[in-house]
């Protein structure tokens, strides 16, 4: 999910904060956080390239770390594996998840995800397919281009006169002739 935060400013008392969350007729879910203070508007937007259930595997392990009795009983832990080559992305994005430098990319091209945030594995299975989601959305990001912009005349004459006056107090630093 690719999120658009809209911050709107808002006047009145202070007071608890109200979170409203519908889904709206193009299939967004929209978010709204209200306070006295400000409202602030999430929409979270469907991923362009989703992953197909067939081209992940998930392998179940006991999870690391504190966690009492239950932690050595149940293989609450979830390895996610997605082979970047072998799977349906396009290749641009295929050629730049491969580029990423992630430790969790193997050599053969291989992502692997380990999930053991949750008590159950099936919120484990969720939380890697959404992390996995995210990183897919990520490297699908194409950042805009940045264009050449000239320095306004004010500014450059403002620089000028900011250097002059420094040249002007380090001269005064020099010998004293009497």
């Amino acid at each position: 999910m690719r999120h658009l935060r809209i911050r709107l400013p808002r006047c009145g008392s202070r007071g608890r904060e109200q979170v409203l969350e519908q889904t709206n007729r193009a299939g967004y879910r929209v978010r709204a956080v209200y306070n006295a203070c400000f409202a602030m508007i999430v929409f979270a937007m469907p991923s362009l390239y989703l992953v197909k259930e067939d081209e992940v595997t998930f392998t179940a392990m006991r999870a690391q770390g504190a966690g009492g009795q239950n932690v050595n009983k149940v293989s609450s832990a979830v390895h996610l594996r997605f082979d970047i080559a072998a799977s349906s992305l396009p290749e641009w994005l295929r050629e730049r998840l491969l580029g990423l430098n992630d430790q969790r990319l193997s050599k053969d091209g291989v992502l692997v995800i380990k999930a053991q945030q949750y008590r159950t594995q099936e919120q484990n299975r969720a939380d890697a397919i959404e992390r996995l989601q995210a990183l897919i959305d990520a490297a699908g990001h194409t950042p805009k281009t940045r264009r050449a912009t000239k320095p306004t005349y004010g500014s450059k004459q403002r620089r000028l006169a900011g250097k002059s006056q420094r040249a002007a107090i380090k001269s005064l630093r020099g010998r004293v002739d009497d």
